[in-house]
């Protein structure tokens, strides 16, 4: 699948350690899953080939580093404008056709960039318009592709299966540069350009061949505004996700120069050519592979913050020797441990967004924090190219490195390991639903709950409450309250408002084992003998 700049280490996320009966190889037992793998891979080394030429083309085009920065925006920006729409139409749509459609808009994409290559009419703006366009396809088919790994392998595979995907992309980040740089070299921009978009056939043909077992749903699939306001909603209501969102940011707005001005070090301050170039992002790519395969051992030493932290340090310091070291080979050196910082970076925020999504939301989750992460990398590009362009190279990355040291203190107040037994699989509702014969687009409608409370307990009870609030927002609650009737003392309401019949029943199929421990701790505090008392009051038609 095409795919650009950083995109390649999302969302594969490192998991958890495996179990020790699985084997890491065992996936690619499975056909559909060593097949699109193989392919996937040769397309990714397309994709880094593509990002050589581009980056290149722009060099000989422009001198100016706002407009070399700007290809790393223009790669970036559709994360950020179509990242969560993606998510959302993978949630409610076909999932092999939508990516079949992806990947068809990436050839197209590619193809033509391809073309006006050749005939020699490519211009700054036709390049970013390319970057642009063909970032759109990999926009549309990240959320998708990581969704449809479960349905490849089983259950007990899922974590090898994603750990080898994670293998695959640092791969291809490591040869690809490489390859592309020295294509480059001997045969020019245009022969770079059309591998990539012969690169996308593979997957394409694998999707096109594989026929997916059909999703048996009990409810009718959502629709796409209301879609996208659960998603939304979700987010703003869990918390873990929301501190990983806010690492995401503090990372790469700083982070980002170090990829925006690194093709303008190559060519301006080191004289280096695109195979020269190339060999900079392989060292990248080494690093990266490097990383992966010593993470699972630095997680038994490290938690996730001081991970981050380390890493972050690791990174400003690479970006300091980008500033200021003009030995090639030495700054090759340093450019390896940027591979292995940027991929403990990458693995530990998607470890966090992956664990705190449930299923049911997941890509759609995911997909946020792909947006939070491109824009982040979107405004930091242009930010640290205009700098670049007002002053100096090294002045702009010095004051990226002083940043990015400042925004590690986020730790201190937002942190990943809040609540490490989070467990988001699904469970149900512990007080069963009557039957009630209301149509689906009846609503809105009013759910309350009516407990009886130890007067003693009411500010624990009142504090506990705050995480079913979170839990009833989570599933698609538009407003919650608590009150507490004056007239019975200890008897104390909630209630929350969805906006239809449809959307109360698809919140107890979103019911978590974590939202079950919640409510069990809610209940703690009831004294009644039986559940407390359920309403449910609709609007009048």
């Amino acid at each position: 699948m095409a795919q650009v700049n950083d995109i390649h280490d999302i969302p594969e996320a490192d998991l958890p350690p495996v179990p020790q009966t699985i084997s890491p190889w065992q996936p690619l037992r499975q056909r559909v899953f060593r097949m699109l793998w193989i392919a996937t891979v040769v397309s990714n080394v397309g994709s880094w080939m593509n990002d050589v030429g581009v980056n290149w083309t722009m060099l000989t085009l422009s001198a100016d580093p706002l407009s070399v920065a700007l290809v790393q925006a223009a790669s970036s920006l559709p994360m950020f404008l179509f990242a969560l729409p993606s998510g959302v139409m993978a949630d409610i749509v076909d999932r092999r056709k939508y990516l079949l459609f992806s990947q068809i808009w990436v050839f197209i994409a590619a193809a033509s960039l391809t073309l006006l290559s050749w005939a020699g009419l490519v211009t700054p703006m036709v390049l970013l318009i390319a970057a642009f366009l063909l970032s759109t396809g990999a926009a549309m088919s990240s959320p998708p592709f990581q969704a449809i790994v479960p349905d490849l392998v089983s259950k007990e595979e899922l974590g090898p299966a994603i750990a080898l995907n994670s293998l695959g992309i640092n791969i291809s980040r490591a040869i690809g540069p490489a390859l592309g740089g020295l294509i480059l070299s001997f045969a020019g921009p245009w022969m770079v350009f059309l591998l990539n978009t012969l690169s996308v056939l593979g997957v394409f043909l694998v999707l096109y061949v594989w026929k997916a077992q059909p999703s048996v749903q009990r409810l009718p699939p959502e629709h796409f505004f209301p879609a996208v306001r659960a998603g939304v909603r979700y987010v703003h209501a869990a918390p873990v996700l929301r501190n990983v969102l806010v690492r995401t940011v503090a990372f790469f707005v700083f982070g980002s120069a170090g990829w925006a001005l690194l093709p303008l070090v190559a060519r301006r301050e080191l004289g280096l050519g695109p195979g020269g170039y190339g060999i900079m992002l392989g060292c990248i790519g080494v690093g990266a592979i490097c990383g992966a395969l010593l993470l699972p051992r630095m997680r038994k030493r490290f938690n996730p913050d001081q991970l981050m932290v380390l890493a972050s340090l690791m990174f400003a310091i690479t970006m300091l020797a980008l500033a200021f070291i003009r030995h090639v080979w030495l700054l090759n050196a340093f450019e390896f441990f940027t591979g292995f910082a940027w991929i403990a970076v990458l693995s530990t925020l998607n470890l966090g967004a992956q664990r705190s999504a449930a299923k049911w939301v997941k890509a759609r989750a995911l997909a946020v924090y792909l947006t939070v992460f491109f824009g982040s990398m979107t405004l930091g590009s242009a930010i640290w190219g205009q700098l670049a362009s007002k002053f100096s190279i090294p002045l702009s990355l010095t004051v990226a490195t002083l940043g990015m040291l400042l925004a590690s203190l986020t730790v201190l107040r937002w942190r990943l390991d809040q609540d490490p037994d989070l467990n988001l699989d699904l469970s149900t509702v512990s007080d069963p639903l009557p039957e009630l014969q209301i149509r689906h687009d009846r609503g809105p409608v009013m759910v309350s709950y009516h407990y009886q409370i130890n007067r003693s307990e009411a500010h624990a009870f009142a504090v506990c409450m705050q995480d079913m609030r979170r839990v009833r927002r989570r599933g698609g609650a538009l407003n919650w309250s608590l009150y507490e009737d004056m007239l019975q003392p200890g008897i104390f309401v909630e209630t929350f408002v969805v906006g239809s019949w449809m959307e109360h029943l698809r919140q107890r199929e979103r019911y978590t084992m974590n939202d079950q421990k919640i409510q069990n701790r809610v209940l703690g505090f009831h004294q009644g003998t039986a559940l407390p008392e359920v309403r449910y009051l609709v609007a009048p038609e």
